[in-house]
């Protein structure tokens, strides 16, 4: 009537029970049991460059000395490791309790300190990377100051420049390039070919079309017959033994007081004074005269204290 059922079929939860501290055995895998799959394999679509084990460096620092860049890399992984193990520090000084004592806390706070240096020297190393990258974009490059030479802007209309502004020959005059700021200027001017013509300074008020000049306040010069005039008037003359000739080199020193003329580096000792305002080189030519203009590389050594024209930013 009642079936007797094997120990075998019953049920797990009414078989004898197994004390809990003794653990049941593992059963041993058949032989016809398949083996456990392997673990998947990691995925295949990431390069070499982008491996965990080689990190890829910053994009802005590729095209820029790799192997700065990756150091640079792993200092800035090293800081940040740092300041998150330092942001992370609180919370094990309070689950280390009074147990820690202000020795964890003092170690807290020193690793919260080096990775603040750490990240922020990272973080100045990258600065200064890009912006040598960049070429500096917050840099100002220095402008370059141009030669003084004579101005094509301010001639006489018959007048023709030559030479890189150097070279004048036509009829009229013209100013130069630059103002006589500073205190003492010294150019020359070198007579290649005989005439009539005149050296000195001007303003730019001056009539660079009614030569000769000297015949007004704007104009201060020595003329080839060796006269010094100045609003028509005669203020000094050269001797008449030391008249300049063909190839010979005038020089002229201002100091805003004073045009004194200088005769292949010789002193002639004829000053002239009285032109007001700021002031221009000047020199005018006619009937077949050419002369060239020196502003600098001279060929004589300039008088002492005096030296060549200097743009106004040169001076401040």
């Amino acid at each position: 009537m009642f079936k007797k059922i094997k120990k075998s079929d019953a049920h797990p939860a009414e078989a004898t029970a197994t004390p809990r501290s003794e653990a049941r055995p593992l059963a041993a895998p058949s032989a016809s049991a398949p083996p456990p799959a392997p673990p998947p394999a990691p995925p295949t679509s990431l390069s070499p460059a982008h491996s965990p084990a080689q990190p890829r460096p910053p994009r802005s620092l590729r095209p820029f000395r790799p192997g700065l860049a990756a150091a640079c890399s792993a200092a800035s992984r090293r800081g940040a490791s740092l300041c998150r193990g330092a942001r992370r520090s609180p919370g094990r000084r309070r689950s280390a309790g009074a147990g820690g004592g202000a020795g964890g806390g003092a170690g807290s706070r020193r690793s919260e300190a080096a990775g603040r240096g750490l990240c922020a020297m990272a973080a100045s190393v990258f600065c200064c990377l890009r912006c040598c990258r960049d070429g500096g974009a917050g840099h100002i490059p220095l402008k370059e100051m141009p030669a003084v030479q004579l101005d094509t802007q301010h001639m006489g209309t018959d007048v023709v420049i030559v030479k890189n502004g150097r070279r004048i020959c036509g009829t009229g005059g013209c100013l130069a390039s630059a103002p006589l700021h500073q205190n003492k200027s010294y150019f020359e001017f070198k007579i290649q070919s005989t005439g009539i013509w005149g050296v000195g300074v001007a303003t730019q008020k001056v009539n660079l079309n009614q030569i000769p000049l000297g015949r007004d306040v704007h104009s201060l010069v020595m003329r080839n017959d060796g006269a010094l005039y100045h609003n028509n008037e005669e203020k000094n003359r050269l001797p008449a033994n030391s008249l300049p000739q063909e190839g010979d080199v005038v020089g002229i020193t201002y100091d805003h007081v004073e045009l004194n003329v200088y005769l292949n580096g010789k002193n002639m000792h004829c000053p002239a004074s009285g032109i007001r305002g700021t002031v221009y080189p000047v020199v005018y030519v006619d009937d077949s005269a050419i002369l060239d203009c020196q502003f600098s590389e001279f060929y004589h050594t300039p008088p002492p204290g005096f030296e060549k024209i200097l743009f106004e930013q040169q001076i401040f």
